[in-house]
């Protein structure tokens, strides 16, 4: 069996870790449309990627049709505590 390609991500103990590239980029779909293209947020040049609170967030608003969104990606940086 083949290897995912990975990603960075963000790590609570902040030495910064992997997960499959097909995640990322699902959750980089839902970023792009809420803030705009910036394409090292899943290289890693920009701050080691998305944290686990970001994934969460961006991920959850992906199961949303897209005009909820910015809504949904709100919504669980509202509720979402110390992760």
């Amino acid at each position: 069996m083949t290897e995912p390609e990975l990603h960075p991500v963000q790590t609570v103990d902040r030495k910064g870790g992997k997960i499959a590239k097909a995640v990322t980029m699902r959750a980089y779909e839902v970023y792009k449309a809420v803030y705009g293209e910036q394409k090292a947020m899943v290289t890693g040049g920009c701050r080691g990627g998305f944290s686990t609170g970001e994934l969460i967030a961006f991920l959850y608003a992906g199961t949303f049709p897209k005009t909820e969104w910015v809504k949904r990606v709100d919504e669980a940086f509202r509720d979402m505590h110390h992760i």
